[in-house]
């Protein structure tokens, strides 16, 4: 098993900190009267604080996801989870990490706002794991190394023995975003981290549990890690209608995996439909809830579909993505309206 020794890989800020100390933290019981916390005494739905650690939801994902409960972080949608790893681990100024590309914005943002150097790693044409040009981005400043997988933009899952290589041989962090992985074939990557106690996976209600209004994501660790992330996260971060809500959406497990059945079955649908059309270049294997597809005359089409009211994403200018769209799986409706403005754009312009 992987050894590491996170209260040495953090910054000396974070060892030496002094964690703000709720209310809550101090008396964890129902009292009777509560006079502690300078609330407003009178009862409504959301006049008392939340539980800072989200005990209760804490529980109902650790039997979901099969992982212990002090195996998870709360965060105001993984961005929160993201940008408290750089603040946890990473010195502004000296420390790097590590991106492979091209791949989720949000990890360039964080490394910008936290003066963290950000390298990336370019993947190889199919947007598989280049392990090379991985090691090469690594030094002794390194500190995380960020794997979206199933990536986005791309939709592919990285290779399992490349990652395990990675974290085998590196000293910080590796750090498996899995936003998409309820939509993948493959297992998560939560099952290894008793086994790789360097690797941080991230997940989301935002997707597969469609709660993308609520901002709540979900970081998976060793307790280690995730008492660190405590220590310096804000006190109550995560609101008590966002806990209540997440709670009852859990309730409905099985709708959630016929939702799923049914954008993987759509993502199916639409590949072959896009793959019919001639001045489709390449549609990408996707993993995830979206299709990358490159397109003869991309940007042209992306500002047709807008002027059709359909919005997808432009990729076209990130690192091999040129003349790419990314295109989310919709409601059958949805894609089959998207297809005929695609087919639509084409025949009015040979």
């Amino acid at each position: 098993m992987k050894s590491i020794d996170l209260n040495v890989l953090s910054r000396a800020c974070v060892r030496n900190l002094t964690p703000y100390s709720t209310a809550r933290d101090e008396f964890e019981d129902e009292a009777l009267i509560k006079l502690d916390a300078n609330e407003n005494p009178y009862e409504s739905a959301y006049n008392r604080y939340p539980d800072p650690y989200q005990k209760v939801l804490k529980q109902e994902i650790a039997a979901l996801k099969n992982v212990n409960a002090d195996q998870i972080f709360l965060g105001n949608g993984s961005d929160e989870a993201i940008d408290l790893l750089f603040r946890a681990f990473c010195d502004p100024g000296k420390d790097n990490v590590v991106s492979i590309a091209p791949s989720y914005g949000m990890y360039k943002v964080s490394a910008g706002i936290n003066d963290v150097e950000l390298r990336l790693a370019a993947l190889n044409d199919d947007f598989s794991l280049n392990l090379q040009n991985v090691n090469d981005q690594i030094d002794g400043n390194t500190k995380l190394i960020f794997l979206c997988s199933p990536n986005n933009p791309s939709g592919n899952v990285m290779n399992v023995d490349l990652v395990k290589s990675i974290a085998d041989s590196f000293e910080g962090l590796v750090v498996i975003d899995e936003a998409y992985i309820d939509f993948s074939q493959f297992d998560s990557w939560t099952s290894q981290i008793d086994e790789y106690p360097n690797i941080v996976v991230l997940q989301t209600f935002s997707k597969a549990f469609g709660l993308a209004a609520l901002r709540l994501g979900m970081a998976f660790g060793t307790p280690d890690l995730i008492r660190i992330l405590n220590k310096i996260k804000p006190p109550y971060n995560i609101n008590e209608a966002t806990q209540n809500l997440a709670l009852k959406r859990l309730e409905d497990i099985s709708e959630i995996k016929v939702q799923v059945t049914e954008i993987i079955e759509e993502r199916k649908m639409l590949s072959e439909k896009l793959k019919s059309i001639k001045e489709v270049e390449k549609v990408y294997p996707s993993e995830a809830n979206f299709l990358l597809v490159k397109f003869d005359e991309a940007n042209k089409l992306f500002n047709f579909l807008i002027e059709q009211d359909i919005v997808v994403r432009n990729r076209t200018n990130q690192l091999g993505c040129e003349n790419c769209l990314r295109l989310t799986i919709g409601t059958k409706e949805e894609n089959k309206s998207l297809i005929e403005s695609i087919k639509q754009f084409y025949t009015a312009n040979t």
